[in-house]
């Protein structure tokens, strides 16, 4: 029986590909490889599955703090790879992204290079290891000199990088996806964070009667993706013989300006677009305060580099691979509503709030 490694389980990502992996793929077994104070959590979403095994497990470890008999079994029995595990927050200090994104991936490679029957391995980078670049960044492209805007970025490309250095000997799939928003379909997501920080600002501002202003340069992108495009585009690139050694930006092809994306939010939510501008060096300094991150709703100061930064990545192959699937993004104003909507019901529950990991 084939059988697929997963890390990142019981993540908001992770959660969705394990049940798409089963769904979609009868004679498929699946082990979870899961850290263990998430085991419990990570048991309990798995409930009755037969197929979906849950493994106490650390990436940032050697053999990925497996016993002997486990780490020889997975070597034994692994045909796919999904390592999606990683600390994503913007703000993560050096070490703790160092430890988790870049050893925790050499770590999985180790396990990938042993594995007798490896059919791929997916690698989840993201479209962010271009850094600071601006202007058209490609798929093939990832060592350019760019400078990075946080430890997030850096140690993200550290890691592919290495990635890169094994595709002669592991049949790879890498796999950049932007900005990852709630289900389109549902607006379902994990926790508000990313733009959904716009939208807890466009909510204070609005319940305080107070004019919604406008973020970021009008000619800078904001790249965003719904979930399940990602999860979808995940499991296709896996099984099609054409995605093995390539590199496939997940991202809108035609993403809305930051004017246009803040506009769009502030109308679904405010009734009204954004009067007003706040200069992005004004915005970032006050944002060192925390009186003002707290009544903009907790934004953190490293995110507003992300609604001035004017780049737009390529994604002519992930088109071309994709398409024949059925699968192309969503864009954003299609299925603003619902995500708006679910933010707005869930907007005031503890549980959604932005927090630290992967």
């Amino acid at each position: 029986m084939p059988t697929a490694l997963v890390t990142g389980f019981p993540g908001f990502i992770g959660r969705r590909l394990v049940r798409a992996l089963l769904d979609d793929h009868a004679d498929l077994r699946v082990v979870a490889l899961v850290e263990g104070r998430m085991a419990g959590i990570a048991r309990t979403v798995a409930a009755d599955e037969q197929r979906l095994e849950i493994l106490p497990g650390d990436i940032s470890k050697r053999r990925l703090g497996l016993s002997d008999a486990d780490w020889d079994r997975l070597a034994a029995e692994v045909t796919h790879v999904f390592h999606l595990a990683a600390i994503y927050d913007l703000a993560v200090p050096d070490e703790l992204a160092q430890r988790v994104n870049v050893d925790g991936t050499g770590n999985v490679l180790e396990l990938c290079l042993e594995a007798r029957d490896l059919q791929r391995h997916v690698y989840i980078s993201t479209a962010y290891v271009a850094g600071k670049r601006h202007g058209v960044v490609y798929e093939h492209e990832l060592v350019m000199g760019q400078d990075f805007k946080n430890h997030y970025e850096s140690t993200k490309f550290q890691a592919e990088v290495w990635v890169h250095e094994t595709r002669e000997r592991v049949p790879t799939t890498i796999l950049r996806p932007a900005i990852v928003v709630g289900d389109s379909r549902t607006g379902e997501t994990e926790k508000f964070d990313g733009p959904y920080y716009l939208l807890r600002t466009i909510s204070r501002m609005a319940r305080a009667n107070r004019a919604v202003v406008q973020f970021g340069h009008s000619d800078a992108t904001f790249n965003v993706v719904p979930v399940d495009f990602v999860v979808a585009a995940i499991v296709a690139a896996a099984f099609d013989d054409a995605a093995a050694g390539e590199t496939l930006h997940l991202v809108d092809p035609h993403p809305l300006t930051t004017k246009e994306l803040v506009t769009t939010l502030s109308e679904r939510y405010a009734g009204r677009a954004p009067a007003g501008r706040v200069p992005p060096a004004l915005a970032e300094a006050s944002l060192r305060l925390r009186p003002v991150r707290d009544m903009l709703g907790g934004t953190p100061r490293e995110s507003i580099a992300y609604l001035n930064h004017a780049v737009t990545f390529d994604a002519r192959r992930a088109v071309d691979l994709l398409t024949p699937h059925g699968l192309t993004p969503p864009r954003f104003p299609e299925y603003a509503e619902r995500m708006v909507g679910f933010f707005r019901e869930h907007e005031d529950d503890p549980s959604f709030a932005p927090r630290s990991g992967g």
